[in-house]
């Protein structure tokens, strides 16, 4: 599951909706919606996450946290390292092949060093 499609699955829990229902409401079908909340489909597209905003009525930050999640939801990411330094192409590498084995305490120090960098960006 992607951090996009669990938020996905909770806005759509809390409103107590089937994924038929949300489905045929905005315009997809339910194996599309079903496969969207588990992450075998990649990010949804501009439009479509537009709608699902609109569809659960949700505002400012909570939309802008959609829009993030869905960015950062891709289930298949590549990593073009070719013009970086080579230690930056030994992590991909290392992240590449030990993510599976992270535990969630080590997931989550890791986000913390990114999310720091993302907060002092201009």
């Amino acid at each position: 599951m992607t951090p996009f499609g669990k938020k996905l699955r909770e806005l759509r829990a809390a409103r107590a909706l089937t994924l038929k229902a949300m489905a045929a409401d905005i315009g997809v079908s339910a194996a599309y919606l079903s496969a969207l909340e588990h992450g075998n489909r990649g990010s949804p597209s501009w439009y479509l996450l537009q709608r699902i905003i609109g569809y659960f009525n949700v505002i400012w930050d909570e939309a802008e946290e959609l829009e993030r999640l869905a960015r950062n939801s891709n289930p298949r990411v590549v990593v073009d390292t070719s013009s970086l330094r080579p230690e930056a192409t030994e992590l991909a590498n290392r992240l590449a092949a030990d993510i599976r084995t992270l535990d969630p305490a080590e997931v989550k120090a890791i986000m913390a060093i990114l999310e720091a960098r993302e907060k002092r960006k201009p």
